[in-house]
């Protein structure tokens, strides 16, 4: 495996693990004593930690490793999480991912993250927390005296530092005070231990390990150490660090080591040979030292762990395995045809099973490129978090349905104009608390985000329980700008007023913001998800709230059509987009107000000739008694089309009509059908404004 291979394997573990982080921190934000939450968030860190340091990318682990302090003291109940310090790590999360971003982009990883630290450490170091105070809140505890007298060793610990001295290790005892002011003692013991762990091992200390971090001593301690460091550096490094009153280092030799220990060293030689055990001092048998949170985490059951099921696969092969299919699925399609002709029972029965085998296939490949629209959703509770907080908003985020799947081309497509959605609803749509208790409403507020399948569609909706639209004000602010008419104003609805809302430039907001689209208004949103031939629609009541409801079609590259004839022509209709089929006399047809219209289920609907939009000089249906129409629809809005006869209906391929043709209005793409012709897709939206 070469390192591109590793370098995305690294990118894909990344972006899981700061989506775990950034999840799970939210969780913690809801349950900030839930320590469970704390040490998932801490492993996954460490994780990432250790795949940064091992690709070399050193600004990420660094900064992980100074999230990974702070996240200890948590865990092991020194710090307790507070604002300050969420939003300090979601900063961290902010710039994780940006440096990830930016090694996806071909970069080296690194950024500017001095400012979060020094934050960081600051945070370890208690200077935010409040005074007089540890870091728990609570008076610093005098549970145990002073490490002065010198540390007694059992048989295993004295012979593996007498080993370590024949092996021509340095072997220390070290002491070190913290000054009598310091409220964050525990803090600053860790600080210490994480310093020697760098350059060496802890054999055992006094006050023990376990004491020590739940503050059971006043305020010094000492601890036998081995390294190949220097002592006097040694000391230097410990009195860097803040709070450090004193610290003294001594190197000892086999001799001061039993004057230290009298009485064990005759028994250390018979006790070296014997197998090594890990004592209670918080060291494990290999001597490192491990915290005792750490050794339950790493406990692991006895029997085999249940073997991985699943696989990466690159999103370029999916594309590739897709496109070679809808070859075959052309080729099926002209065999068929064939068959058909030619009238050879065997050759019939052949192709019929070969049918259904592809049919299957089908179903298999286009599962294979379905996503969990969760990709896109997990995203959405860090944003309404830090959106809610800068509009000083309490806003909670439910999201139903999150397991619903689509098609890998839509959901790259549909997050851009759901992030503007969810944005209109938490600036625009949910009220201020202050509002909300005036009007009776509970302080905060609540947006749904839900996904669920109808038929052959994704529907996703963003519904908020906040003020509604005023419709009395879209109505002003249209007619103002020009949108729509006065007489046009008079005879629309609620629901076609609340759609003026996506009209090019059009926005309610009184002042311009960052929050939700700088006053561009809707219009990209409908224009992007028009383009995944979906549809958006508004419901909302005022003083209730809105629900924008938005229409996609599972996949972009194999529909079912109805393939349709005009004269010499032939076109496929998605039927997605057909509510039905018909047929209508010449004296049905009217014209109302210049416009060609027809009588359907109680109301009146727009006729448009096929043959006339796209200028069939072999057809004229007014030359016909009877004409076959098909009813399309768009939202809430129908159309009808006239066309010559009906083929039938296909599954098709969705062809690009590539570079060399210009967009043509109401061309969707081309396929290709069973007999080699070229078949023009109608995209049914371009006619039903």
């Amino acid at each position: 495996m070469d390192m591109n291979q590793y370098l995305s394997m690294f990118i894909d573990e990344s972006n899981d693990h700061l989506q775990s982080l950034n999840e799970k921190m939210l969780e913690l934000e809801n349950r900030p004593d839930d320590l469970g939450i704390v040490q998932v968030i801490f492993r996954s860190a460490h994780t990432l930690k250790g795949m940064a340091a091992t690709m070399g990318y050193e600004d990420l682990s660094s900064l992980t490793h100074q999230m990974e302090n702070v996240l200890d003291l948590v865990r092991d109940e020194k710090l307790k999480m507070q604002d300050f310090i969420f939003d300090t790590l979601f900063q961290s999360l902010d710039a994780l991912q940006s440096m990830v971003q930016d090694i996806t982009q071909g970069g080296d990883g690194k950024e500017d993250v001095s400012a979060i630290v020094s934050s960081l450490q600051a945070i370890v170091r208690g200077d935010m927390a409040p005074s007089g105070q540890n870091n728990n809140g609570k008076p610093a505890e005098n549970a145990a005296s002073e490490g002065g007298a010198a540390i007694q060793l059992d048989e295993y610990q004295y012979s593996v530092l007498e080993q370590s001295i024949a092996e021509g290790h340095k072997v220390m005892y070290i002491e070190v005070a913290i000054r009598e002011d310091c409220q964050l003692k525990a803090a600053r013991a860790y600080l210490v231990f994480d310093l020697l762990e760098r350059y060496g091992e802890v054999v055992k200390s006094y006050p023990s390990v376990q004491e020590i971090e739940q503050e059971k001593f006043d305020r010094s301690f000492s601890l036998y150490y081995i390294t190949q460091k220097e002592a006097a550096e040694l000391q230097g490094m410990i009195m860097n660090l803040s709070e450090i009153d004193s610290a003294h280092v001594a190197l000892l030799d086999d001799e001061t080591l039993g004057q230290l220990n009298s009485g064990l060293k005759e028994t250390a030689a018979a006790s070296a040979v014997a197998e090594p055990t890990a004592k209670d001092t918080g060291k494990s048998a290999t001597g490192k030292l491990v915290k005792a949170e750490e050794g339950k985490a790493n406990a692991r059951p006895t029997g085999g762990a249940a073997p991985s099921r699943t696989i990466r696969v690159d999103i370029d092969r999916l594309d590739v395995l897709m496109n070679l299919f809808s070859e075959l699925l052309i080729d099926r399609s002209r065999l068929e045809q064939l068959a058909y002709e030619v009238k050879r029972s065997d050759l019939t029965e052949t192709v019929e099973h070969m049918s259904r085998v592809s049919s299957d296939l089908q179903n298999i490949v286009l599962k294979l490129r379905m996503v969990q629209i969760d990709s896109v959703f997990n995203r959405f509770p860090r944003m309404v978090r830090d959106l809610a907080k800068s509009l000083d908003k309490k806003i909670d985020l439910v999201i139903v349905g999150a397991e619903t799947e689509l098609d890998r081309t839509v959901i790259d497509e549909i997050g851009d104009p759901l992030v503007h959605l969810l944005r209109n609803a938490v600036d625009h749509g949910v009220e201020s608390g202050a509002q909300r208790i005036a009007a009776g409403k509970p302080e905060t507020g609540t947006v749904q985000l839900r996904a669920f399948h109808s038929g052959n569609h994704v529907f996703i909706e963003i519904e908020d329980d906040g003020f509604g639209i005023d419709r009395d004000k879209v109505l002003s602010k249209a007619l103002k700008n020009g949108v729509v008419s006065e007489s046009e104003a008079a005879t629309l609805t609620d629901e076609q007023v609340y759609m003026l809302l996506f009209a090019p430039g059009f926005s309610t907001a009184e002042v311009i913001s960052d929050i939700s689209g700088r006053g561009v208004g809707l219009d990209v949103v409908r224009s992007k998800i028009e383009s995944l031939s979906g549809v958006v629609s508004v419901e909302s009541k005022l003083g209730k709230g809105t629900k924008f409801s938005v229409q996609l079609p599972l996949t972009l590259s194999i529909i079912s059509a109805m393939l349709i004839k005009v004269g010499s022509e032939k076109y496929a209709i998605p039927l997605s987009s057909i509510v039905e089929t018909g047929l209508i006399r010449r004296e049905q047809i009217r014209k109302v107000h210049g416009y060609t219209m027809i009588s359907y289920r109680d109301s009146h609907i727009p006729l448009m000739s096929l043959g006339e939009l796209f200028d069939v000089k072999d057809f004229d249906e007014k030359a016909e008694e009877e004409t076959e129409i098909v009813v399309v629809r768009k939202g809430d809005r129908l159309a009808a089309l006239t066309v010559e006869d009906f083929i039938g209906q296909n599954e098709i391929v969705i062809k690009n009509l590539g570079k060399y043709l210009p967009a043509i209005q109401g061309v969707a793409g081309a396929t290709i059908l069973g007999d080699g012709q070229v078949a023009l897709i109608i995209d049914p939206n371009a006619f039903i404004k």
